[in-house]
């Protein structure tokens, strides 16, 4: 027992107090989501996603296999949820909320913070690829299944090309393959702005977890829920095992897809009309309650 508060204490509790610190400054000084949000999104992220893989070690088939583990997590999840959806006769639109809850994973100011603090910067780095990853998932099936027939392919695609961290994955594979390194100045700058990704993106955290909302669907939440925090790590353990995961990219595999359903559904939900109230109380739900399966998981994989 004191082993697994000492892990919770190391590496959850920091992640909490200062996600704790943007619902306070949502609550009392009225700070607003969306400007500190689009910070993140369109500066800091995409310095955080090239500095870590200009200067990691990662080889090609190592990139590779976390991309494919990625896929097969998420798809396998979307695929699970939908069979159990059906079995419980859950109905069309809140079937999809479901599925949104369980596909889309907070790989980024979650799992990121996490796996740097369990694990440090190398699996980081496989962190950021399964994040990179699983945002283009989101912004491709995700919709598709939000949308539920409203939005045609080549609309998703399109909201691809609004992603920044997109183009730094692209440049820093460039930078990999020619060999090239960014001028001084600009390499500084770069890391400073990476620097101050993961506390924004944990503040963001917060402060978009004031927009709770109640759902009355104790049986889709509780599907939800489970497969979310659940199911996702018995996925992330079998596909680490098939796609022969060792080492930082195991431990950042499992533990990724290990995480809370993501903000992210909430917009998407929004968006699409797929029962956005319900999307939120799981996010609010799923957060609140991540910390009873990520510590014992962090104490598993020896952290």
């Amino acid at each position: 027992m004191t082993d697994l508060l000492t892990l919770f204490a190391n590496n959850l509790l920091p992640i909490l107090l200062v996600a704790g610190t943007g619902y306070i400054a949502g609550k009392w000084l009225n700070v607003e989501a969306r400007s500190i949000s689009r910070v993140v999104f369109y500066f800091f992220s995409p310095c955080l996603l090239f500095d870590l893989l200009v200067t990691s070690q990662l080889k090609n088939n190592d990139m590779l296999r976390m991309v494919g583990f990625t896929v097969s997590v998420i798809l396998s999840m979307a695929l699970i949820t939908w069979l159990l959806g059906r079995v419980l006769k859950l109905e069309r639109k809140m079937l999809a909320a479901v599925i949104i809850c369980a596909m889309t994973l907070n790989a980024g100011n979650f799992g990121l913070s996490l796996n740097l603090f369990a694990f440090g910067d190398e699996a980081l780095a496989y962190a950021s690829l399964f994040f990179v990853t699983s945002a283009i998932i989101t912004y491709t099936v995700g919709v598709t299944i939000a949308s539920m027939g409203k939005s045609s392919l080549t609309v998703s695609l399109k909201g691809l090309l609004k992603i920044p961290a997109v183009y730094a994955v692209i440049l820093a594979l460039i930078f990999i393959y020619l060999n090239l390194e960014l001028p001084l100045p600009l390499s500084r700058t770069v890391s400073l702005l990476s620097d101050a990704a993961i506390p924004g993106m944990l503040l963001v955290l917060g402060l978009q977890l004031q927009n709770n909302h109640r759902t009355h669907n104790t049986r889709a939440l509780v599907l939800a829920n489970g497969m979310r925090l659940l199911g996702g790590i018995a996925v992330g353990f079998l596909m680490a095992a098939i796609f022969g995961l060792q080492g930082s990219a195991y431990n950042a595999g499992v533990l990724e897809s290990s995480m809370p359903t993501a903000v992210l559904s909430t917009i998407l939900a929004t968006e699409y009309d797929a029962e956005p109230a319900f999307v939120t109380s799981a996010v609010f739900s799923s957060t609140l309650l991540s910390p009873l399966t990520l510590t014992p998981l962090l104490w598993v994989l020896g952290a």
